[in-house]
């Protein structure tokens, strides 16, 4: 189940963000770099203003016993972090914790993803993935995604690249 976040829970949010952030990338990322990250841009101020953004929406996921599991964030409009692709909906941020993984949860995040970019009428869905997250990518790919761009990803000193997929909705 799917419950949208409210500014109240901006606490909560960014707790959730930092753990699956250092999850997925503490192994690749340097310990000062990941704190600089954490500081600024997952920052409690940072959330708050994502949060209050009327062209950004955050969503948590719960698990079979009503506990957050996961997150996602989606973009239209100037909050998107790129724009490249005229009428287009962005899906920002899709994290499951590492112990709630293999459930479907990220699936059910996704698919809320695109049903939103299809109700609102959007021409594209788009995101970004590291270029060595493989299974993400194989996962956007079986939903119709494609390359078509890169750009860098940069946390503190680390600069990693992220493919660009997209997907045409309508």
């Amino acid at each position: 189940m799917l419950v949208r976040v409210s500014r109240e829970e901006a606490p909560i949010l960014r707790e959730l963000e930092v753990a699956t952030y250092q999850e997925t990338f503490g192994p690749f990322i340097k310990e000062a770099d990941m704190a600089h990250y954490f500081a600024h841009e997952l920052s409690l101020a940072t959330i708050e203003t994502e949060l209050a953004d009327p062209e950004s929406e955050h969503y948590f996921v719960l698990d079979a016993d009503q506990k957050i599991a996961g997150f996602l964030k989606f973009n239209w409009g100037q909050a998107q972090t790129e724009h490249e692709l005229d009428h287009a909906f962005e899906i920002q941020r899709i994290y499951v914790l590492a112990s709630h993984q293999g459930q479907g949860l990220g699936k059910e995040l996704f698919d809320f993803a695109l049903e939103e970019a299809r109700k609102r009428g959007f021409d594209w869905a788009w995101l970004g993935v590291w270029e060595k997250n493989f299974r993400a990518q194989d996962f956007y790919f079986q939903y119709g995604f494609e390359k078509f761009s890169q750009h860098d990803y940069i946390t503190g000193e680390t600069v990693d690249t992220d493919w660009l997929l997209r997907k045409k909705l309508n």
